[in-house]
């Protein structure tokens, strides 16, 4: 009875691996990505380097982060979020609240907050090929003034 219990419990530690790896190959956002300056714009100071490790989490997103600003400081932002377009917590020195919707399985639309009012906003296209993860967008700079930006991302 015992080793029943342990090949039923091996079999569905199994098929429940099987399906975490399945779902992270459906969703081509998954792996992590690094900016290709050259082929980035900013209508304001641009991002030195920007980094992002992408998880899957049931219907949604986890990322990690990593920022050079324009002005050499470097910073982290971590977010974990559905794509139900609900606010979920960010932890970053500029928002505090990202919400997420994914109208097409390579297409994501965001919405940044800070202190419940919007910061930012902006749309990620991964390439067919998944090679390349396109963020366009913009929003408010510290001083108030309007930016955009057009990130190529590149996977690595």
């Amino acid at each position: 009875m015992r080793k029943q219990i342990i090949v039923v419990a091996a079999g569905i530690i199994f098929v429940l691996a099987l399906s975490v790896i399945a779902f992270a190959a459906e969703n081509p956002f998954v792996g992590t990505w690094k900016m290709n300056p050259a082929k980035s714009k900013f209508s304001g100071p641009a991002t030195k380097s920007f980094t992002a490790k992408m998880e899957a989490q049931e219907n949604g997103i986890k990322c990690v982060q990593d920022v050079v600003g324009a002005d050499g400081k470097a910073f982290q932002r971590i977010w974990a979020a559905k794509y139900d377009g609900k606010d979920y917590p960010v932890t970053a020195p500029d928002e505090d609240a990202i919400s997420i919707t994914k109208p097409n399985a390579n297409t994501t639309i965001w919405l940044v907050k800070k202190g419940g009012k919007e910061v930012g906003s902006g749309k990620g296209v991964v390439s067919k090929d998944g090679k390349t993860w396109i963020l366009t967008g913009g929003g408010k700079d510290e001083k108030g003034q309007a930016i955009t930006y057009t990130i190529l991302m590149e996977k690595q």
